[in-house]
């Protein structure tokens, strides 16, 4: 083999090797193009996910803050729906105290109401022996009443003539000066009470009107606010 035929072969042989090297070399270019899109890809998702992340976050944040405003809003109106309901209810409560107040000003129609209350605290105590205690303004009308109460008491009750002393020392508060005055009050009526002080029955208009009140506060509500929402 002459020197040209070596020199054939070695430049066969040397193409061969850099075609070698060039396939290779895009070989592992291919590659590397294909793992770098492949993790660009992956770095991509990642980051989109935590921006959806970060917005989901967000996003209920945002959803549980309107929420509680809401509730916080909500419950104010209730509260001043509430407060509304029951000025309503103090100011009928006080209406009809104010009412009361005026059937003691008729003497007659008064003294009618005290012998009724007298004779129902005694159907409810049923003593022989009764302390009797009234407005200082209202001890004459008790009087005048007294006697007639306790026959009644004693015809419906089937017995004797109870004793009833009027307590001379110590007296029911007075009515209210005014809507806003302040201290005991009493608007009428009358205090039964065992001697020894065990048994009490409070007739007083007042007691009757709470009770009365108390009773039928459902159903004045019921009427009252039955379009409202509580």
């Amino acid at each position: 083999m002459n020197d040209a035929d070596v020199g054939k072969q070695v430049q066969q042989m040397v193409r061969f090797i850099l075609q070698e090297a060039d396939e290779k070399a895009s070989e592992i270019t291919v590659a590397a193009d294909e793992e770098f899109n492949i993790e660009k890809l992956q770095l991509v998702e990642s980051e989109k996910r935590r921006v959806r992340q970060e917005y989901e976050r967000k996003e209920k944040q945002v959803d549980v803050r309107r929420k509680i405003e809401y509730s916080t809003e909500l419950n104010a109106a209730r509260i001043k729906l509430l407060q509304a309901q029951d000025d309503v209810v103090t100011g009928m409560r006080e209406s009809a105290g104010d009412a009361l107040l005026r059937v003691t000003k008729d003497a007659n129609a008064y003294k009618r109401v005290l012998k009724g209350l007298i004779v129902q605290s005694l159907l409810r105590l049923r003593e022989p022996a009764l302390v009797l205690r009234c407005r200082e303004a209202d001890r004459s009308l008790v009087e005048a009443v007294l006697e007639v109460a306790k026959k009644e008491y004693a015809e419906k009750a089937k017995v004797n003539l109870p004793k009833v002393i009027i307590d001379g020392k110590v007296y029911l508060p007075p009515q209210r000066s005014g809507r806003d005055a302040h201290g005991p009050s009493c608007a009428g009526g009358v205090v039964l009470a065992s001697q020894d002080g065990k048994i009490v029955c409070e007739n007083t208009l007042d007691a009757r009107l709470n009770v009365s009140f108390r009773q039928k506060l459902p159903e004045i509500r019921k009427k009252l606010f039955s379009q409202q929402v509580s």
